[in-house]
């Protein structure tokens, strides 16, 4: 998704290199070829009448001054196409770029490897000592080329000894520009890394060449730098390294896979003493002590550090893909040009998310997990309850008894199964044998049946994104459930719907009767939705038809508007990437959006109707602190009238205060200004929740990756009874750290505040002993004939303190309201 249309480049971005030197050389190159055929012209003239004996040695010595001219062509030919002084001085003080959050925390960063740059200072004496001594004893000595050591190099070469004659510099060279210099075994490779290293010995002091190559040089394990190497190989920094540890990381330089100490200590080891015998033989000490350093082991303390990757989320990834693209077209390089990334996410917020995300989902695992295990159905509204019964069954046993054809299905659209069918087997064996497969098996069947959910947040004033959790886990799931996932957003729709009638001038209180109706829009059969509540046949205001969320009144309404109204007013007011899908169900929620549409177009509504597009990255500096672009926020757009907006808000709030989204209220204690809508669709597949506060709309979205899997009771699979807890959860945690004003208030007028309040819906013992159980067929599959188990539970004393992680919390002080009905209704 792109974030804004239009960018502010404060800096022109850094010029390519090469092209215009390339043309260059090519063109020197034709004019040096029509003048040499001239020269040779003239040179056939003049040897014609000398005798043969100075015709050889004028063809000989032409013949040497060609070669020479020839070569000093060339090599003026590759100057220009080798790093430049600016390449020089960008690569040296090269950085990765970084993602920070709003208040400057650090989310992840653009590094090659794990490496940390430090000075030569920081390093131990003896890894100078044995790198100059085993890799370059001249040094010092030399302008970045040892013409001496090359000489030495060939005629050694040529005795069938091959040798290397690239100088630390050299090696450095190649280091700093891999792509530029080359790896092949090429004269023209030597002669790129020849000059470039010469450049750098004119650019820089020797202390910087050091420390730059000991700061790049790879070690393997992702480890790059000595300072890596020294705590992923010994344990410590590099500056503790002593003599033998310094002479182990030194002799992997040669070769680090054939030299690894953890894979091949032997070789390591003989190296190793390679390395000693050459710093004896240069002075750093004598033949005695190099001696007895040769006979101790090598006492490799080998921890692979984590990976910082690791801290990665599934915000950092969107916030990545995008800034990938921002660099391609900016001509910046992320992993050197230490850029600074300054995003909108509030940090604090984040780990509110993270935690609440992780402890809800967790609960509601453990339902679904028990829910699933037995064929007489636990009822309860304690999550509690059930995760104290967790350990005690085989979760979703029950499931997979009953929906062998699915489970088959399941097996069948995997990629083991594709597999095995491409290369020849039979389908059915192939079937036959991953069912045998209990590892197999239990890994798909735990994938199945593994809870998801996705929680976004984001501040309705600006648009800026301050929460973003795109699953439970991303290290185990990295599918963006705030972006990527595309799921019925059921009953979060509607305020869509109302909001059109409100635009159309229909009032909050007009009324209509609350009965199963054949609803005609265009040619076809007619629409008959209905309530899972039933309906009473009474007459009911428009307002109470959102507050209770009654689909015969919205599909009434959606009528009256029309749907082409309705889903224009659904893409000004946020939905602008998912395609609506223009039949009456869509009135209900049945066309596919993801979580930041739907939370997008309820900051609409709390924004008193003007759109803004969601903010991500706020700007990006360079390494100075200069800021070279600037995201302007673009000017709202204004999607929905203040008046229709302030309507909708308070007919939202009516839907917390007495209607399907009271949970957030009694189970966490919100006692402030807040209006939002729950969601649920058909067969339970889908929990939606977004929760209007004057300063943060935050929404959750519940439910499998695979939607033939469900929650199985009516209860735990609706919006206000799953995807609530995650919000009221998050809520409940930024108010009390002061991220969020208590008594902030929302556009229009809030409605009173009266005596306490618990629905008698919720009024139910949680405790074990008073567990009741309901007989529930699934009407898909017939169970296997198979005897059951038998159940006993037990009843423990009662315990007045509450684990405030597995079981709701206690009811705070609330408004005085009508009790809810029993949730949203089924979609069709």
């Amino acid at each position: 998704m792109d974030q804004y249309e239009k960018t502010e480049i404060r800096q022109e971005p850094r010029a390519t290199p090469r092209q215009s030197f390339e043309r260059q050389g090519r063109r020197l190159l034709a004019g040096m070829g029509q003048r040499l055929r001239g020269a040779v012209s003239m040179a056939r003239e003049g040897l014609r009448d000398r005798p043969r004996s100075q015709q050889v040695l004028l063809v000989g010595l032409w013949s040497m001054a060609g070669i020479l001219s020839a070569f000093l062509l060339y090599l003026i030919i590759l100057i220009p196409l080798t790093p430049g002084i600016d390449d020089l001085h960008q690569a040296r003080t090269a950085r990765p770029s970084v993602i920070l959050s709003a208040d400057g925390k650090e989310l992840g960063s653009f590094e090659k490897g794990l490496q940390e740059r430090i000075k030569l200072s920081q390093v131990s004496p003896h890894v100078v000592k044995a790198l100059i001594s085993t890799e370059d004893h001249r040094f010092y000595d030399h302008h970045g080329v040892d013409f001496r050591r090359i000489a030495g190099a060939l005629v050694a070469t040529l005795k069938g000894d091959s040798q290397g004659g690239s100088t630390i510099t050299q090696q450095l060279a190649r280091n700093m520009f891999p792509e530029e210099i080359g790896r092949a075994r090429s004269i023209n490779r030597k002669m790129k890394e020849l000059i470039t290293a010469i450049k750098l010995e004119n650019t820089y002091s020797k202390t910087e060449i050091l420390e730059a190559y000991l700061n790049t040089v790879p070690f393997l394990y992702n480890a790059y730098g000595i300072e890596m190497a020294a705590r992923t190989y010994f344990g410590k920094p590099a500056l503790r390294l002593d003599v033998l540890e310094s002479a182990t990381l030194v002799g992997m330089l040669k070769g680090t896979h054939y030299y690894n100490p953890v894979a091949n200590p032997e070789r390591s080891k003989t190296r190793r003493n390679v390395v000693l015998s050459q710093m004896a033989r240069h002075g750093a000490f004598g033949a005695e002590r190099y001696r007895a350093l040769a006979k101790r082991p090598l006492r490799v303390r080998f921890a692979r550090l984590s990976d910082r990757s690791g801290k990665d989320s599934h915000f950092v990834a969107h916030v990545r893909k995008w800034l990938q693209d921002w660099a391609d077209e900016n001509d910046y390089d992320l992993q050197l040009d230490a850029l600074v990334v300054h995003t909108t996410l509030d940090q604090g917020l984040q780990e509110a998310a993270q935690r609440a995300v992780e402890r809800q989902s967790n609960s509601l695992q453990a339902v679904a997990d028990v829910e699933w295990a037995l064929a007489d159905m636990p009822r309860s509204t304690s999550s509690g309850l059930y995760a104290s019964m967790r350990s005690e069954v085989s979760p979703f046993s029950y499931y997979w008894r009953t929906h062998q054809r699915q489970l088959d299905a399941f097996v069948r659209e995997s990629g083991d199964y594709r597999n095995a069918v491409d290369e020849g087997e039979a389908p059915a064996a192939a079937l036959k044998r991953l069912k045998a497969d209990r590892g197999f098996m239990a890994s798909l069947k735990s994938a199945k049946t593994r809870l998801e959910a996705g929680f976004v947040a984001m501040d309705p004033h600006t648009g800026a994104v301050r929460a973003w959790i795109g699953s439970r886990n991303f290290e185990r799931d990295q599918f963006d459930h705030v972006v990527q996932a595309a799921r019925q957003p059921g009953s979060t729709f509607k305020p869509i719907v109302y909001a059109a009638a409100l635009e159309r001038g229909i009032a909050p209180d007009q009324t209509y009767r609350d009965a199963v109706q054949d609803i005609r829009v265009g040619p076809g059969k007619p629409w008959r939705p209905t309530d899972m509540g039933g309906s009473s046949g009474a007459m009911m205001s428009m307002r109470d038809g959102l507050v209770y969320s009654k689909n015969t009144i919205t599909a009434q309404v959606m009528q009256e508007v029309g749907l082409a109204p309705i889903a224009s007013l659904a893409q000004g007011m946020g939905i602008r990437q998912s395609k609506l899908e223009q039949v009456p169900s869509l009135a209900l929620g049945t066309s596919p959006v993801t979580l930041l549409e739907m939370v997008s177009t309820y900051s609409t509504i709390a924004a008193q109707g003007e759109y803004r597009k969601p903010v991500f990255v706020r700007r990006i500096t360079d390494r100075e602190g200069t800021v070279i672009a600037d995201f302007l926020p673009e000017a709202p757009q204004r999607a929905l009238s203040q008046a229709s907006a302030l309507n909708l808000i308070d007919m939202l709030r009516g839907v917390v205060n007495r209607g399907t989204g009271g949970g957030v209220r009694y189970r966490f204690g919100l006692n402030g200004d807040v209006a939002g809508k729950t969601g649920t669709t058909q067969n339970n597949t889908d929990g939606w929740f977004i929760l209007m506060h004057p300063n943060l709309v935050a929404g959750a979205w519940v439910g499998f990756n695979d939607n033939r899997v469900a929650m199985r009771s009516s209860y735990w699979g609706q919006g206000g009874h799953n995807a609530l807890l995650l919000v009221g959860d998050f809520m409940r945690a930024a108010i009390d750290s002061g991220k969020v004003d208590p008594n902030a208030l929302l556009p229009g007028t809030p409605a009173p505040v009266v005596r306490p309040f618990r629905p008698a819906e919720e009024d139910v013992d949680e405790l074990p002993g008073d567990l009741q159980f309901e007989e529930v067929e699934d009407p898909a599959e017939e169970p296997m004939p198979e005897p059951e188990a038998e159940i006993e539970f037990s009843s423990p004393e009662r315990n007045p303190e509450r684990d405030p992680e597995r079981e709701p919390m206690a009811p705070p002080p609330l408004l005085e309201v009508m009790p809810p009905p029993s949730g949203d209704g089924e979609v069709f």
